[in-house]
């Protein structure tokens, strides 16, 4: 189970550097693209494969599958500046929200 976590927070980190390079232009605009719009879904739905059956609800741990799913596969098939691409964004926002939802919570 930790180890999972470390991975999964790897994954995270690396994600957020691709959206980084592509937001800063570090590399060609090609490159860019394809790090900031296509690998870093990739990276954060593969995170969220990992996060999903930590989830404390049933539920959860399908809807974080379906959210990882729509991250992984839009980033891979859905072409960029297509009406559709914005399907990755609502898989990744959903994902997020199922980590937040799913925390603890520490009241005392």
């Amino acid at each position: 189970m930790r180890n999972q976590q470390s991975t999964q927070g790897i994954l995270s980190i690396i994600a957020l550097v691709c959206l980084a390079a592509g937001w800063f232009n570090l590399f060609s605009p090609d490159v860019n693209t394809l790090l900031s719009r296509k690998v870093f879904y990739v990276l954060i739905g593969a995170s969220f494969f990992l996060q999903a059956p930590a989830m404390k609800n049933q539920n959860f741990t399908y809807a974080m599958y379906a959210a990882a799913a729509i991250c992984v596969l839009g980033g891979l098939f859905i072409p960029l500046g297509t009406k559709l691409e914005s399907i990755k964004t609502v898989g990744l926002l959903g994902g997020i929200i199922l980590s937040i939802a799913s925390r603890p919570s520490y009241r005392q």
